[in-house]
């Protein structure tokens, strides 16, 4: 059974949901972990004030008894504190559709008297429930040596130029400061960027890059669309709201390159089948290669600003300006749990499509057994065969 999830709920409705279905049974579940990764959704410059009234924590109301997951679909909660000030209020008529966000292409699609139940779905409200969703999928790869974690690279035309090399150095010293960048020059300049943005009425995005280390070689396939490691990770991250590009690795550099430039070189060390460079993002003709997976997302700057923006008062017929909705000035940093949340839950579908089993003792075992990038699992005979006789 594919590794699943749906999520329900609005922005200023009761409770967030989520559903899982596909975990192992005997999983251990650190609940305090997954409130610990909310948490991190919740902390960053360039937050909105909502961010002052939710204290996000998980309730789990099925799939797990005495700590461990049962197999059963696991059902996650958490409630919106924000929804006891709009529960039974007269609302104000939404009318004005804002550039950049669902307001207008959800009243088209679905017919809605008012904006609000569009934008009440389309809220990044929602990351949160997936959030912990993806919480649960970075237990599920802990336990097959699987390390998932992002960090900022861009806020507006601030870059980070001086990351270090060692990937868990760059997790650690991204979580020491407020804008996640693991370059403590170029934290400055975006924490500065997002203060200037502040005063002047309005927003940031930037580009986060999450990377998985320890992932085995052969998670994917190259024989149908659909199963594609790097298509389901650029469809899993483009389905977070503003995020507007998604590329694996070097590939936005790659596309200005020459191919003897661009690609990954395969040496031997020992038996080990090594790469020098890492441009493809570990994933080469849809299969992970050993490599550490790199996923980049391009966040675009969030569509509610202070100041109003050109649109039509779709009440009257007549144009407008915007009507301000609380919101973030650069959800950037606080996006980067959301994107580790989505690769997460992707490769713990593919680990699980790959290596099967019912318990969490059955998957260790199938994925310890795994061939590695050497060559004594990568030898073929050599021999001459017939193609399609």
């Amino acid at each position: 059974m594919p590794l699943r999830f749906l999520t329900a709920g609005e922005s200023h409705g009761p409770d967030l949901v989520a559903v899982v279905e596909g975990l192992p049974a005997g999983l251990p579940v650190d609940v305090e972990a997954i409130n610990h990764e909310l948490a991190r959704r919740q902390k960053g410059a360039g937050s909105g004030p909502r961010m002052a009234i939710e204290r996000d924590r998980v309730q789990i109301l099925s799939g797990v008894l005495e700590g461990r997951t049962t197999g059963a679909p696991i059902a996650l909660t958490i409630a919106n504190r924000d929804h006891a000030k709009w529960r039974g209020r007269a609302i104000p008529p939404f009318t004005t559709p804002r550039p950049g966000h669902g307001d207008l292409a959800a009243r088209l699609k679905y017919g809605y008297p008012d904006l609000r139940p569009g934008l009440e779905r389309a809220s990044a409200r929602e990351t949160a429930a997936r959030v912990a969703v993806g919480a649960l999928c970075k237990q599920l790869l802990a336990h097959v040596g699987i390390q998932v974690q992002g960090y900022v690279i861009a806020i507006g035309p601030v870059r980070a130029t001086a990351l270090p090399e060692d990937i868990p150095t760059r997790w650690q010293q991204a979580e020491a400061n407020p804008v996640r960048c693991p370059d403590p020059s170029a934290a400055a300049a975006m924490q500065q960027a997002i203060e200037q943005v502040k005063r002047d009425k309005d927003t940031l995005g930037g580009v986060i890059e999450v990377v998985a280390l320890n992932v085995p070689p052969g998670l994917g396939s190259h024989v149908h669309w659909d199963r594609r490691l790097d298509a389901r990770l650029a469809a899993a991250v483009m389905s977070i709201p503003a995020i507007k590009g998604v590329a694996l690795g070097a590939a936005w550099e790659q596309a200005q390159q020459r191919g003897t430039q661009a690609h990954d070189a395969i040496r031997r060390q020992g038996d080990a089948l090594v790469r020098p460079t890492n441009r493809a993002g570990g994933v080469e003709a849809g299969i992970s290669n050993g490599q550490p997976i790199v996923v980049r997302a391009a966040m675009k700057p969030i569509a509610s600003t202070l100041t109003p923006q050109p649109t039509v008062d779709l009440a009257t017929g007549a144009e407008t300006e915007t009507r301000y909705e609380r919101s973030d000035f650069c959800p950037v940093p606080r996006a980067v749990p959301v994107v580790e949340a989505m690769v997460a839950f992707v490769l713990a579908d593919a680990l699980l499509e790959k290596v099967g089993g019912d318990t969490l003792d059955e998957v260790q075992t199938r994925a310890a057994a795994l061939p590695r990038a050497t060559w004594p699992h990568a030898r073929v005979d050599g021999a001459k065969h017939t193609f399609w006789d």
